[in-house]
C-alpha cells in the first residue's frame, strides 16, 4: 500500500502551525491546578510569616495600618501618659490651700480677738494676763504692713497696762513704739507724758502734751498739763545746777588745796538779765 501525504495549502499550512504554537504555549488543566495550589501555599506561608512578624514588629513598638487609624493623633493618645496625677490635698494641708489675702484675714481676726479678750482682762484689773493677750495679738500680726492700726493700738494698750503697775519706764516703751507705728495717736502721747511725769521728766512730758496740742489745739487738758510741768521742769532745772555747781566745787577744792586754796576764794554772782553767772575771786 502506497501513503499518499495530504497537501495543504499555504493558508492550510499557516493556520496549522499557529495551532501548534498555541497548543504549546497552553499549559494542561493539571499543572494549572498544580500551579495554583503552589500560589496558595505559598501565600499562607507568607500571611502566617507576616502575623508573626506583625507581633514582633509590634513588640518593638511599630504601628500597624489598623492601629494607626484608631489614632488620628499621636500626641493626644500618648499624653496622659505623661501627665502627673495631681496631688491630693488631705485635711493637714488646708493651711497651705490658704492664699495670701485668707492668711492675713484669719491672722486680723485672731489679733482683734486676742485684743478684746485683753480689753476685758484689762477692765477686770487683771493687767498682767491683759498684757499676755495683747502680745499674743502683736506675735499674730507680725511683719504685716495691713496690720499697723492694731498693732499700734496693742503697744499703747501695753503701755497703760504697766502704767497701772507702776512700770514706768515700760510705759514709755510700748508708748514710744506706738507712736513709731502712728505718730499722731493721742492715747499714746497722753500715756507717755504721764509715765515721763511719774517719773519727774518733766521736760519730756512737756513736749509730749505740746504734741498733743499740735494735734488737737482744744485739747484742754494738755494745755493744763502744760502749766502744771511748766513750773516743775523750772524748779527741776535749778536743782540740777546747784547740783552741778556743788559737784563743781568738790572738784575745783581738790584741785586748789594742794595750793592752799578753795573755791571759797571765787565768787559766782548770777545776772539777773541774762541768767548767767560771772566769777569773782577774793581772798
Amino acid at each position: 500500500m502506497v501513503l499518499i501525504e495530504p497537501h495543504f495549502t499555504d493558508d492550510q499550512e499557516r493556520q496549522q502551525h499557529q495551532h501548534q504554537e498555541a497548543t504549546k504555549a497552553t499549559p494542561s488543566s493539571s499543572e494549572t491546578t498544580s500551579d495554583s495550589a503552589a500560589a496558595a501555599s505559598a501565600s499562607a506561608s507568607a500571611s502566617s510569616s507576616s502575623n508573626v512578624n506583625g507581633g514582633d514588629a509590634a513588640s518593638d513598638g511599630f504601628e500597624t495600618a489598623s492601629e494607626r487609624d484608631v489614632s488620628d493623633n499621636e500626641e493626644d493618645d500618648h499624653a496622659p501618659d505623661q501627665q502627673q496625677p495631681p496631688e491630693q490635698k488631705g485635711p493637714d494641708s488646708y493651711q497651705d490651700a490658704l492664699n495670701d489675702e485668707q492668711l492675713k484675714e484669719k491672722a486680723l481676726a485672731q489679733a482683734n480677738e486676742a485684743k478684746m479678750e485683753g480689753n476685758k482682762l484689762f477692765g477686770n484689773g487683771r493687767y498682767e494676763e491683759a498684757l499676755s493677750q495683747y502680745e499674743i495679738a502683736l506675735q499674730v500680726t507680725a511683719e504685716m504692713p495691713n496690720c499697723v492700726e492694731i498693732c499700734s493700738i496693742c503697744h499703747s494698750n501695753r503701755g497703760v497696762c504697766f502704767l497701772k503697775l507702776g512700770k514706768y519706764e515700760e510705759t514709755i516703751k510700748e508708748c514710744t513704739k506706738a507712736l513709731e507705728l502712728n505718730p499722731s495717736y493721742i492715747k499714746a502721747l497722753v500715756r507717755r507724758g504721764e509715765a515721763h511725769e511719774k517719773l519727774e521728766h518733766f521736760e519730756e512730758a512737756i513736749a509730749d502734751m505740746k504734741k498733743i496740742l499740735e494735734l488737737d489745739p482744744s485739747n484742754d487738758q494738755a494745755r493744763k498739763s502744760i502749766r502744771c510741768l511748766e513750773p516743775l521742769a523750772a524748779e527741776k532745772r535749778e536743782k540740777m545746777k546747784e547740783e552741778m555747781i556743788g559737784k563743781l566745787k568738790d572738784l575745783g577744792n581738790s584741785v586748789l588745796g594742794r595750793f592752799g586754796m578753795s573755791v571759797d576764794n571765787f565768787k559766782a554772782v548770777k545776772d539777773p538779765n541774762t541768767g548767767s553767772y560771772s566769777i569773782s575771786f577774793q581772798r
